[in-house]
This record gives C-alpha cells, sequence and structure tokens, in this order.
C-alpha cells in the first residue's frame, strides 16, 4: 500500500505559512499567495494567527496574547520587561508571576523550563526566585560549568555548522546562555584546517575581552595561533577540560570542547556583528572554496568529484604556510 505524504510543509520564519508545490495555472485560481523559486510555482498560504519561536515569558504565563523573545531569555536586561514591571506597578497588568500563581499547583513551571534550558520542572518558591537555591545554583554553578551540545547540524562540503550560533569571521563561535552569559569556541574548520591543538593558552577569569580583539590562542608543535574573540565581556568560567585534554575541542568543538564563559552587559550588541544561520552557511561554503584554491596552489588540482577535505589540513599540506593560513581565517 502507498505511503501518504503531507504534501503541504510549514515555513516558521516570520509569522509562519504553509506551502506546497503548484502550478501557475492553479496560482491564477487560487487565493493563495503565488510565489516563484528556482523554476518552481510554489502556493503560499499565510497563517491566520502568528506562530511564536521564542514566546517570551510573560506570553507563557497568559498575561500577554502574543510576545516572541527577541532578547535571548536575559529579562535583567530587557526593556519590554522592564516597561510591563513599571506597568504592573501601576495597576494596570498583571505579572507573569502572578500569572503562574493562578494556575494549578503541578502547571506552574520553573522560569527555566519555561525558557527551554531544563526539563519539565515545577516552581517550589512561588516564583520567588531570589530565594530559590535551584536558581542561584543554575544561574551560578550548572549555567556555567554544563556543556551545550546543537540540537541541529548542517555540514559544508566536510564542515559541521551547528544552528543556534553565531559565528565570527575568525571562525570562532559564540552561543547565548542564561543571564548574559555566552559560550564561546572555535569552530570545525579552524580545528580540522589546523590539526589537534598540543596546549590551549586561554584567559583567566576576570579577564575582560574585547570583540575582534586576540583574546586566546593556542599551540601545535612550535607553532603558535591566536584567535580574535567573537564578544566584548569578562571571563565568567573555563573549560578546565580542555586545558588537561586540548583534543577534546578537535572531537567535539561544539559541545564539550567549548574553551570560556563570558558575562556581557548587552547579548543583542554583542550578538549583531555575528553571523547566524543562512549568513553563516554562505560565509562557510566560501571559506572552503577559498581554501580549496588555496591546496590547488600548491598540490595541484582536486578532484573533479568536489570530495571532502580530511581532517588535519596543516599537517597534510604543510607547504600552505601556518602563518598564512592563520593569517588568511583566523584574521590574526
Amino acid at each position: 500500500m502507498a505511503e501518504t505524504k503531507d504534501v503541504s510543509r510549514r515555513d516558521r520564519l516570520g509569522f509562519g505559512s504553509t506551502y506546497r508545490k503548484g502550478g501557475l495555472r492553479e496560482g491564477m485560481a487560487s487565493q493563495d499567495l503565488v510565489a516563484v523559486l528556482g523554476g518552481q510555482t510554489w502556493m503560499v498560504k499565510p497563517d491566520k494567527a502568528p506562530e511564536h519561536k521564542n514566546p517570551c515569558l510573560w506570553m507563557q504565563a497568559g498575561a500577554v496574547k502574543f510576545k516572541d523573545c527577541n532578547h535571548f531569555y536575559d529579562c535583567a536586561t530587557c526593556r519590554y520587561d522592564k516597561g510591563m514591571q513599571l506597568q504592573v506597578e501601576k495597576g494596570k497588568q498583571i505579572s507573569w508571576q502572578d500569572a503562574m500563581r493562578r494556575l494549578p499547583e503541578m502547571h506552574r513551571m520553573c522560569r527555566h523550563s519555561l525558557t527551554g534550558r531544563i526539563q519539565s520542572r515545577v516552581c517550589a518558591y512561588d516564583y520567588q526566585c531570589g530565594t530559590c537555591d535551584f536558581d542561584q545554583f543554575f544561574e551560578d554553578v550548572w549555567n556555567l560549568k554544563t556543556e551545550s551540545h546543537p540540537t541541529e547540524t548542517q555540514n559544508v562540503r566536510g564542515f559541521d555548522v551547528p544552528f543556534g550560533y553565531y559565528y565570527h569571521q575568525g571562525h570562532a563561535w559564540a552561543r547565548i546562555e542564561s543571564g548574559g552569559c555566552v559560550r564561546v569556541g572555535i569552530d570545525d574548520f579552524a580545528l580540522k584546517l589546523l590539526g589537534s591543538a598540543d596546549t590551549f593558552e586561554l584567559p583567566l577569569m576576570g579577564n575582560e575581552l574585547d570583540q575582534g580583539r586576540a583574546g586566546w590562542g593556542f599551540r601545535r608543535g612550535n607553532h603558535d595561533a591566536e584567535v580574535l574573540s567573537p564578544v566584548s565581556g569578562v571571563i565568567m568560567e573555563v573549560n578546565a577540560k580542555i586545558r588537561e585534554n586540548p583534543n577534546l575541542s578537535g572531537r567535539d568543538p561544539y559541545g564539550a570542547g567549548w574553551l570560556f564563559m563570558v558575562h556581557t552587559p548587552d547579548v543583542k550588541k554583542t550578538i549583531q556583528p555575528l553571523m547566524a544561520m543562512a549568513e553563516s552557511l554562505n560565509w562557510m561554503n566560501h571559506e572552503v572554496h577559498h581554501l580549496e584554491g588555496m591546496i590547488e596552489e600548491v598540490a595541484g588540482p582536486l578532484a573533479a568529484d568536489g570530495g571532502y577535505l580530511t581532517r588535519d589540513i596543516y599537517g597534510a599540506l604543510p607547504s600552505l604556510g601556518w602563518d598564512n593560513l592563520t593569517k588568511t581565517f583566523l584574521k590574526t
């Protein structure tokens, strides 16, 4: 028996819409919007109600009908949250905490569950987060020391580029965590390009980094490489496992191989110059193309089938030049 498939697909960009393949004649007779992409006609039907991607706490609690979080759940510095708190003080708005208190006890979820950072957990402190032992543990210990892993990764011609991460042109990545903290590491491309590091020279806790300036480095044999910091802020935590086992970064660059955590006073501002999603994929494709051109100059034409480059490219082709590679791709 043939399998039945839904020909309509879901687009979760913006407010969301459903779309399906169609024909030009069908489009003329339909009330759907018609779009032509790649020589194919698509029938697009906008949603009656908007879809939320990162629902604000105020929305999840039912205090407002619709509000998507655009501040990485950093409520302490969120203008919208401050504005709503003022409305609460004036008696014109119910707080999200009071809205949650109206729910049955087993439905009063912890704010960290509402933001998707932990699995379902019921609030045991009546939303008095300042007196909550778990909240303090999560912000001061768990959030800083626990590795996170990408939920979806795209492979660009042999190099992994996970979604939900932001990228600097010097091949460092940044991932937004809780409370204005940003996790930082070096990407799969740089690690495969230059090979496994013998040691990492990481900044000390309390040091301040400036975006776009050399923030740390690593050594391989007699060669050193400096890496530009993707964000500005103060070092809150350094991954001790990397000091003990530098190879961990190459094996799991976006998970256990993270390097350190930075606290920044303005997450949106420090993330703004970085690349995400489609932009990062296009950039990575350009970087691979540039690297292939450099390889052909010293080793001759590559395979016509466009095969993937191997790990430790510099080790296989030292004639590429360590300084040349770090200057071209790490921008140092």
